[in-house]
């Protein structure tokens, strides 16, 4: 009795002594860092944080400690920048210093560092620059792609008046043309839309997309250590992950039986092709660095765009003169006899600053990509030690007010001057900024243009709900924005 009296007196002084020790540990890191809530040992800030609402907890908390404070996620530390300033301020006047890459937990478990992506800086530089040289090289940018783009629109068009105005949930509609512009890159080929393995990949990508903007994908960021090991969601999403990983692994497979080092197919061939040329052991083309890459830009290069088109559809049936004002710059520039062309963007001000406003207030990665300093860094008055973990809030820069009058609500005219002309607001940057912008910028620029024009070409949108009933909110907020589910009719014009 007396020995585990004793024991337990022990175990007692030995956690009090832990926790005095993390508590001095932080104590003498805040003379540095920028301040923020005290954290509790292990949970850290989550009593102070709604893991339903990350985003507007974030905001909640620079309320009071300013553009620039300390949190910690469960025992994780994170600094997070507010606001255009700061987060310019880091990732562009200091770009080389932020240039590391921060946690993303959910994915970080199928990626562990490969990939052009969620890869350190020395890693990601090398994958980078070949990645985009690559996809140049098989049209990104160039007049090519866009005519994929523009035959894609003629599938989607056409399984759009397949439904006869019936009320539809357009999401698998739009994953599948989105993903085959991707797909037509990366694998040199496009799938049908009735493919039944295309549609259960489509899936496994939005549900590990969506888990990662869930409340328990929040609570997984913070305690990923622990939850990695228990039953849950997570672990639907990390089965879904593996799926992706599965996919790519057998169409690289495919690709290595039938490659013709003289004239790659697609981006796959090409950096098989560069493995083979850089055959040594400290060389970054390596197979690892192939799968990780090529799911990176095939989840990217289907789940951002489908699902910006997704939210802008619902705004635009919440907003019908927005979308009535749009069918008459269709017709006065495009009109209804030709496919709109990239070009036309520049005589269609009011249709560009739309999708600027959906982009805006859609919001599709509120957090940003974690990055994380490369070396120990000076930055304003505090300093942040090397490796220090920095949350980028795009969403707070894309919601500045000191940039869009009434950032809560939809307009177009924070897009516009007062002749009508598009005009340019430098805390735009949905695609992020700086050394790790998003390399499929100029992509996806293109498609949401072409996607958006071709479809209101053709159709009208048609909610089954009035018009105040329509609920723009999202319904998910955490490392991804998720609209709402709805259905809508597409009726011809």
């Amino acid at each position: 009795m007396l020995a585990s009296g004793l024991l337990v007196v022990a175990l007692l002084t030995c956690l009090s002594v832990m926790i005095l020790m993390s508590i001095w540990r932080q104590r003498k890191l805040w003379g540095k860092l920028p301040p923020g809530p005290t954290p509790l040992p292990f949970i850290g800030n989550y009593l102070q944080l709604n893991t339903e609402q990350m985003y507007n907890s974030l905001m909640k908390i620079s309320e009071r400690y300013g553009p620039v404070f300390t949190i910690y996620l469960g025992p994780r530390r994170v600094v997070v920048l507010c606001g255009q300033d700061a987060v310019k301020e880091a990732l562009v006047d200091q770009a080389e210093e932020f240039s590391g890459r921060g946690e993303q937990a959910t994915f970080d478990w199928l990626f562990k560092g490969y990939g052009v992506v969620f890869s350190h800086w020395e890693r990601a530089r090398h994958l980078r620059r070949f990645s985009i040289t690559t996809l140049r090289d098989f049209g990104m940018g160039k007049r090519g792609i866009e005519e994929r783009i523009q035959e894609e629109t003629g599938f989607l068009i056409e399984s759009f008046r397949e439904t006869q105005g019936a009320f539809i949930d357009p999401t698998f509609y739009l994953s599948r043309a989105v993903s085959n512009v991707i797909n037509s890159i990366v694998f040199g080929d496009r799938f049908d839309y009735e493919d039944k393995e295309f549609l259960s990949l489509l899936r496994m990508m939005l549900g590990s997309f969506q888990f990662t903007a869930t409340y328990t994908g929040q609570l997984y960021e913070m305690f990923y250590s622990v939850m990695k090991h228990l039953p849950g969601p997570q672990q639907q999403a990390f089965k879904e992950l593996r799926g992706l990983e599965d996919f790519i692994v057998k169409k690289v497979e495919q690709n290595q039986r039938t490659l013709d080092p003289n004239s790659p197919r697609n981006f796959i061939d090409s950096f098989l092709i560069q493995m083979q040329k850089e055959n040594k052991s400290n060389t970054e083309f390596h197979m690892k660095n192939l799968v990780m890459t090529t799911l990176n830009l095939f989840f990217a290069g289907t789940e951002t765009v489908s699902t910006t088109l997704r939210y802008g559809f619902l705004l635009l049936m919440k907003h019908p003169n927005v979308e009535a004002k749009i069918h008459e710059e269709i017709d006065q520039v495009i009109g209804r006899n030709r496919h709109p062309m990239f070009e036309d963007k520049a005589r269609m001000p009011y249709t560009d600053a739309v999708i600027h406003e959906i982009q805006r207030f859609g919001d599709m990665i509120p957090m940003g990509l974690a990055h994380r300093v490369t070396k120990d860094t000076k930055f304003r008055d505090f300093l942040l030690p090397k490796d220090t973990e920095v949350f980028p809030v795009l969403g707070s820069v894309l919601r500045d007010p000191k940039f869009f009058s009434n950032p809560g609500d939809f307009n177009p005219q924070h897009f516009l001057d007062e002749k009508g002309h598009f005009k340019k607001n430098d805390a735009f940057m949905p695609f992020s900024v700086g050394k790790r912008y998003c390399l499929g910028e100029g992509l996806a620029r293109m498609e949401l243009f072409l996607f958006l024009t071709s479809i209101l070409q053709n159709f009208r949108f048609k909610s089954p709900q009035a018009t105040q009933d329509i609920d723009v909110s999202p319904k998910h907020v955490g490392f991804a924005t998720i609209p709402r589910n709805y259905t809508m009719s597409f009726l011809p014009r």
